[in-house]
């Protein structure tokens, strides 16, 4: 039972310690000098796929080769370009989730996480870091990640036109002339991720002039909050759909699933649940959060367990459909990643199924371990490298081919991305008090019991 009688500091401040953001700089600083070492390697023809040396200076050359309509095969800087996109694909969605879980609360009238929704508000500080990552990365390597932006594919009369992909031009191009500026898409781009973190600020901006109250029958800002979270929550549920077919989906141009909007906001949100999870464990053990206990870490157990079972849902309905009805446009996706490619993404996928339900479902399907802070912790950091792995087998295949793989490129700019993450995060979370001590359900928080 909750401890219904003790007294709370809700002034209680995260203090991000020069010792933490030493290690952080420090992480980054590895990971760059992995990333770029995983590149100079990659050239040299050591990690990259299963192709030899002079394969990969064949590769690179061919680079150069779009003049003829002659669609080069990839190269150590389309994999480098496709590691920077994987992970601020990744980690946008990630912030993005943490402000839809504050979002939700709010629209819910949920009282039960009042005391971690500070936590949970910080996710939304690292979108203005990966916008333009994927902006800069689109311009410098779009042309090697994205299939569509090639104009021959557009031009009637060339071996090269794909009416397929040229039916889809209204949807990349503005104007619609084909092979035209993919103006359309960028502006979706801009847009989400903008409109996203206006909404968050706002939310922000309310919850922390809330802390300010002296009138504590004043509830003018969480009503305020009710409403953007209720816009959020509904513009977000149209603009990750559409995100998604975007910036992953339109890497395999001539694939389509109508599921791969809910596909991809699962992996998202529970990678997001992951990483909230972690974060308040990590509090705990510091000392903060004190209020925080082991009923709310079992609801977050159980956010976690019950969302790797709908992403498996989800992973196996749009599986079993286009496998089963066998329609080329569909198959393909399927069979580069399953027995194409020389094989390279075989082990992922069943390693995919592994770590992201059985892992997690058989690790949390008992009361007791929902409530343990090692199990969360052990459960939670699967879960998000595993739905690392799963946006890694929906991006590598369609990018770089049968030249992908896990060495110092990948290793690199996962640690710069994780460290820059969570310094961000950190430096946020030491901007306002830890808990929002005004929230009109906070004593429904702080005597949480189930």
């Amino acid at each position: 039972m909750a401890e219904v009688h003790v007294h709370y500091d809700l002034n209680e401040k995260y203090t991000f310690t020069p010792e933490l953001k030493k290690k952080l700089m420090i992480g980054m600083g590895v990971g760059l000098v992995l990333l770029i070492l995983g590149v100079i390697l990659a050239y040299a023809g050591i990690g990259f796929g299963h192709h030899e040396a002079h394969e990969a200076g064949k590769a690179a050359q061919e680079a150069t080769k779009h003049a003829e309509g002659g669609h080069h095969g990839a190269t150590p800087l389309t994999r480098l370009w496709a590691n920077l996109w994987l992970n601020g694909v990744f980690f946008t969605y990630i912030a993005a989730m943490g402000v839809l879980f504050v979002a939700i609360q709010y629209v819910a009238y949920a009282g039960w996480s009042a005391t971690i929704r500070r936590v949970a508000e910080a996710f939304g500080a690292f979108l203005p870091f990966t916008a333009p990552v994927l902006l800069i990365t689109f311009f410098l390597g779009g042309h090697d990640l994205f299939h569509w932006t090639h104009h021959d594919l557009y031009e009637k009369g060339k071996a090269t036109y794909d009416p397929i992909i040229a039916g889809k031009s209204g949807f990349f191009f503005f104007p619609l002339e084909a092979g035209s500026f993919p103006l359309f898409w960028l502006l979706r781009l801009v847009a989400f991720i903008g409109i996203w973190y206006v909404l968050y600020r706002v939310l922000i901006k309310n919850s922390v002039a809330e802390d300010y109250l002296t009138d504590k029958t004043d509830f003018s800002y969480h009503k305020r909050n009710i409403t953007i979270g209720a816009i959020f929550v509904v513009f977000f549920g149209l603009s990750e759909s559409v995100s998604a077919w975007d910036w992953v989906m339109s890497i395999d141009t001539h694939w389509y699933s109508t599921m791969f909007g809910w596909y991809v906001f699962a992996s998202s949100w529970v990678s997001a649940l992951a990483v909230l999870t972690l974060a308040v464990v990590f509090l705990k053990e510091k000392g903060y959060l004190k209020m925080v206990n082991e009923n709310h870490l079992h609801d977050l157990g159980k956010f976690m367990f019950a969302f790797s079972i709908f992403w498996t849902y989800i992973w196996f309905a749009q599986y079993m459909l286009q496998a089963y009805s066998n329609i080329p446009e569909e198959i393909e996706y399927w069979v580069a990643r399953h027995d194409g490619l020389e094989g390279v993404y075989s082990p992922m996928i069943v390693m995919n199924v592994i770590i992201n339900f059985l892992f997690p479902f058989l690790f949390l399907m008992t009361r007791d371990a929902k409530r343990k802070e090692i199990f969360l912790k052990i459960t939670a950091f699967g879960i998000l490298m595993g739905h690392y792995l799963d946006f890694f087998v929906m991006v590598m295949p369609g990018t770089v081919k049968g030249n992908g793989g896990f060495f110092l490129m990948e290793i690199g700019t996962l640690m710069l991305f994780a460290c820059a993450f969570v310094y961000v995060f950190a430096t946020q979370l030491s901007k306002q008090g830890l808990i929002a001590k005004n929230h009109p359900m906070m004593e429904e928080s702080l005597h949480h019991s189930i």
